[in-house]
């Protein structure tokens, strides 16, 4: 089976060496294609108004200057091309993605390119307590991590669907078992604008986020992380609102 890997923390990131280490557990057969630089935040963007520089550093491994989502695309329509990888694995990243975080995160990004090129695809995060980041329990994903995802291979998803996984901020042998969730929402009040000024009296600004606790109903994604467990998050790729299609057609359409 041929594996394709991609993250959004960039080619020297350390979750990318975990999500190598639990490729390899599946198959001897992966193949690396990440951004040159750190690509957080980018979600589901592309490199249109300069060119993509592609670098070799392994028989393998290669770092691409550009998005994620342009090192799938990358990988299954020029490197690899006649000969797709049966698997995208994106991540693993530092830091969870859940919640509202799946429509910035160039991590799930990698996912949904895949997918949409009709690869199953699963993106994998690690929770981190930012209030501590050199504490980061990378062993979680690399003990867990081939196991879960072989289990999910042999059940299979449908074609426009993508698997979004979140390890918790414990010791792997403190995972709390497997929640499949659903996506869950933060409050809305979580983003702040943090303004300064640079050496010569001209403000500049940061986005910013506030570090307090959330409320995590249960069943959400959220919850899960937040009690302990592995998060198993199936994602859909159409946006539609069927129920407000109804409505509106009901309304709207002669």
């Amino acid at each position: 089976m041929r594996i394709l890997i991609t993250n959004d923390d960039g080619i020297e990131a350390p979750g990318l060496n975990v999500l190598q280490k639990i490729a390899s557990d599946l198959s001897d057969d992966v193949w690396v294609v990440a951004p040159e630089t750190e690509q957080s935040g980018a979600a589901h963007s592309l490199t249109l108004h300069e060119p993509m520089r592609l670098r070799k550093l392994s028989e393998r491994i290669f770092a691409v200057k550009g998005t994620p989502t342009d090192c799938v695309i990358m990988a299954v329509r020029h490197m690899l091309q006649g000969q797709e990888p049966a698997l995208v694995l994106s991540g693993v990243n530092r830091g969870a993605n859940i919640a509202d975080d799946v429509t910035y995160s160039g991590t799930i990004a990698g996912a949904i390119e895949g997918t949409m090129l009709g690869i199953p695809s699963i993106a994998l995060s690690l929770a981190v307590n930012w209030d501590d980041p050199r504490k980061i329990h990378w062993e979680t994903p690399m003990q867990h991590g081939a196991g879960l995802v072989r289990k999910l291979i042999e059940a299979g998803w449908p074609e426009n669907v993508l698997i979004n996984v979140n390890f918790p901020d414990v010791e792997p042998d403190k995972v709390q078992g497997i929640q499949i969730t659903e996506q869950g929402r933060r409050d809305p009040d979580y983003f702040r604008i943090e303004d300064r000024l640079d050496t010569r009296g001209t403000p500049y600004y940061w986005l910013g986020f506030k570090r307090r606790s959330f409320h995590a109903p249960k069943g959400t994604d959220m919850w899960a992380v937040k009690s302990g467990a592995i998060s198993v998050t199936p994602l859909y790729l159409n946006l539609t609102h069927n129920d407000t299609c109804r409505r509106l057609a009901d309304l709207l359409t002669p």
